[in-house]
């Protein structure tokens, strides 16, 4: 089977196995689910930041399980979830930063100290599972605002993929991901608010224009996701996060938009009184 049909097939069984997971579970099941794949992730994420021993990887991945249940027992309070939500936006603050001093060419002090790379997988996963679990958990329309984010993060992905392959010309961040256009941005831009109109519309939401205006700002920051993991992988010399998902690479590389979007989409929709 060529990668591109792997490709295909496994997106395809990934995407309804999320569906089905997401409208079937349980909050407390599919929050079990989603600490799964975080855990899959941290396991990937502690080889990038140089711990690749089976040892280290396990104890990488035992402490996130207990920052994982932590955080469950601290977002259990509305006052929780802000904290959460509030501590994922600066550290992706601190993210842009890394990305334009790696872009300028400085040197990033924090990325030669292991502890500061294993403590900024934890700042990218703890907040992205808290966001998608109180998305799910919240009213009746929770687990379709779940997969409306996923599919704001796959229409953001596709459109910055085609319109840079057929229009690119000027680079977004050359040396940390070449493949990435400022014209692919701005096509990413314009699908994700096509989209954003048009579920608002559909659902009659009492604040579509703010609802459009998240779904904007979390389409671009789901870029910067991308561009942390590239950071990291750059400097581990990896090409993938690893090769769990066949086609795909490994589970960071398919969650690494999201880990970023989750955040700032929770953090709007409760800054709004709720998901609507």
């Amino acid at each position: 089977m060529s990668t591109l049909s792997k490709r295909v097939l496994t997106g395809a069984i990934l995407a309804a196995l999320v569906v089905a997971a997401t409208l079937v579970f349980s909050n407390a099941w599919f929050s079990a689910l989603i600490a799964a794949f975080v855990l899959v992730g941290a396991w990937e994420w502690a080889a990038m930041a140089g711990w690749p021993s089976t040892v280290q990887r396990c104890a990488y991945v035992g402490a996130t399980t207990v920052l994982l249940l932590g955080t469950a027992w601290l977002s259990s309070s509305e006052a929780g979830v802000w904290a959460i939500l509030l501590g994922g936006l600066a550290w992706w603050l601190v993210a842009l930063a890394w990305v334009v001093r790696f872009q300028q060419g400085l040197v990033l002090d924090a990325l030669n100290r292991p502890l500061a790379r294993l403590v900024a997988g934890w700042l990218i996963l703890a907040p992205a599972w808290t966001a998608v679990v109180y998305l799910h958990g919240t009213a009746s329309l929770g687990p379709w605002m779940v997969l409306y984010l996923v599919a704001l993060i796959s229409t953001a992905d596709s459109a910055a993929y085609f319109v840079g392959r057929r229009l690119g010309r000027r680079r977004l961040a050359s040396k940390v991901s070449p493949g990435k256009s400022l014209e692919g941005v701005a096509g990413a831009l314009l699908a994700v608010a096509a989209l954003a109109v048009a579920i608002a519309l559909s659902f009659g939401f009492a604040r579509p224009f703010g609802f459009v205006i998240l779904s904007l700002l979390t389409g671009l920051v789901s870029i910067l996701g991308d561009l942390t993991e590239s950071i990291m992988k750059r400097r581990a010399g990896m090409k993938d996060s690893g090769s769990i998902v066949p086609g795909h690479g490994g589970i960071l590389d398919r969650i690494d938009s999201i880990t970023a979007a989750a955040p700032i989409f929770a953090l709007g929709c409760l800054g709004q009184g709720g998901v609507l």
